[in-house]
């Protein structure tokens, strides 16, 4: 008799594990930066300041932090839903590793000042290459492994794991297009984008947005379509809704980068086609935000003792609020006052730490056990202490960078009679000394709870074995 087959949870034990570390690594560099901007002092050597490490703690916390949660879960998922095991395990295994290589690499490079200077994407040529072929591998494992699968249907989450993978490829290759540096005709790492002037901008908007709507939000819609019903015990809300959600979102971000470039060289009609498609990003949006939190119908009574539903469900909340918001700012007039002020870093940390940040660390709260073999986590208490230290954190932040921004941008419209302006730029910027100081307190909490995670994680690996999960065979047809 054969032995059964089981699943291949190295791979994601593997990915979990590392976006702990990868967490706190990122957000460690956020806090860093954060106290740059109120002691100034604290650039003490060129390559540890605030213009070398703020790159790098956006490259950190989205493709360490949420790169390795997006991989761990959607290798999970990926298995759990299609009854089969990896495709490749091979391939897994070399897209772990060279993933956490691209990361290292990114750490080294970025302080040392080797940037193409782009938001987002900011890492040199043979970087470049070794995340495409890393994230060619990757594409390889998932779709495989949905062939190779022993039931007809293709979950919904899958769809946006796999939305997420396919587009995410489109967006490298066409932003990442550059031609290397020659000296004294030798071959460097350094290089230019293939682009100038306003295309450039344009394509590295079309870039950066779509990295946000498909990186950030797609690949994690799909956590939220696994783990949120896993978690609650309950269905999906509206499985067709879901299916809308999907074909309506990833049609509709595509055209919303133009936003980010308002009252820029770019031509008007294609700010205004920008504007116009981010306002009807908001349909899809808060379609799966709803679907999310009605999901949880007949099951609230969860919340009152589930930390790691909280984490979930709170999220949902952010992604809506964020959902609602980002629309909102690509109005011309509203983008008039927000634009360049910290109120587009609050927009973006609403999304980032309330929606990312907290369905990540709920979807690897609820795989820990279930990789080590355990029931639960080794402290649900500390799970509960982490939620609200992180809700805090999160709520000092963004408040502090919206009333921040709005002031700012108020101070640097304000004109006298004769029509000179009220304020200079210096004075804008002590005026936002004090909410610079709340910012890094709320930094400071939300880091404090990525370090009771890790207490808890390496608990309940102590605690435990590393296990691998039978594969479910189907339920036969009646």
């Amino acid at each position: 008799m054969q032995p059964q087959a089981t699943y291949n949870y190295k791979v994601v034990r593997q990915f979990a594990v590392m976006t702990v570390i990868w967490g706190i690594v990122g957000m460690l560099v956020g806090v860093i930066i954060a106290a740059q901007l109120v002691w100034p002092e604290l650039n003490v050597v060129e390559y540890l300041s605030y213009g070398r490490l703020r790159p790098l703690h956006t490259n950190a916390v989205i493709f360490a932090f949420g790169g390795c949660a997006l991989f761990a879960t959607s290798y999970y998922c990926v298995q759990r839903t299609s009854h089969a095991t990896l495709f490749a395990p091979g391939l897994a295994a070399f897209t772990f590793w060279g993933w956490q290589l691209i990361i290292v690499l990114a750490a080294l490079s970025l302080p040392l000042g080797f940037t193409s200077g782009k938001e987002y994407a900011e890492l040199e040529w043979p970087i470049d290459i070794l995340i495409t072929v890393v994230w060619v591998s990757y594409a390889i494992v998932f779709f495989g492994t949905i062939v190779k699968r022993t039931v007809s249907h293709i979950y919904v989450a899958n769809w946006f794991f796999g939305g997420m993978i396919l587009t995410i490829a489109l967006l490298h290759l066409v932003n990442s297009a550059e031609i290397p540096v020659l000296a004294a005709g030798i071959l460097t790492p350094k290089s230019y984008s293939v682009y100038a002037g306003v295309q450039d901008a344009m394509v590295q908007w079309w870039y950066g947005h779509n990295a946000v709507g498909f990186f950030l939000t797609a690949g994690f819609l799909g956590m939220m379509y696994y783990f949120v019903p896993m978690q609650a015990g309950r269905p999906v809300y509206s499985y067709r809704l879901s299916v809308v959600h999907f074909w309506a979102l990833i049609f509709t971000y595509m055209w919303a980068g133009p936003h980010h470039l308002h009252y820029t060289a770019l031509p008007d009609w294609t700010q205004s086609l920008g504007m116009v498609f981010s306002l009807i990003l908001l349909a899809p949006s808060w379609g799966g935000m709803i679907n999310g939190i009605m999901t949880m119908s007949g099951a609230w009574h969860k919340l009152r003792d589930d930390p790691i539903l909280k984490f979930m469900i709170t999220s949902l909340s952010f992604y809506g609020m964020s959902t609602f918001e980002g629309p909102m700012m690509s109005i011309k007039t509203v983008n008039a006052l927000s634009h360049y002020t910290d109120w587009t870093v609050g927009h973006v940390h609403a999304g980032a730490l309330g929606w990312v940040a907290m369905i990540s660390i709920g979807s690897i709260y609820y795989l820990l056990p279930r990789l080590f073999g355990k029931v639960q986590m080794h402290s649900v208490k500390a799970i509960e202490v982490h939620f609200w230290i992180s809700t805090i954190g999160i709520v000092l932040y963004i408040a502090s960078m919206w009333i921040a921004g709005v002031m700012q941008g108020l101070m640097w419209r304000a004109v006298n009679l004769d029509g000179t302006l009220t304020y200079s730029f210096v004075e804008s910027v002590k005026a936002t000394y004090p909410f610079w100081t709340i910012r890094l307190l709320g930094g400071v909490l939300f880091l404090s709870g990525m370090f009771i995670m890790a207490w808890n994680m390496l608990k309940t690996i102590a605690g435990g074995q590393a296990v691998n999960a039978p594969v479910l065979q189907p339920a036969a047809a009646h």
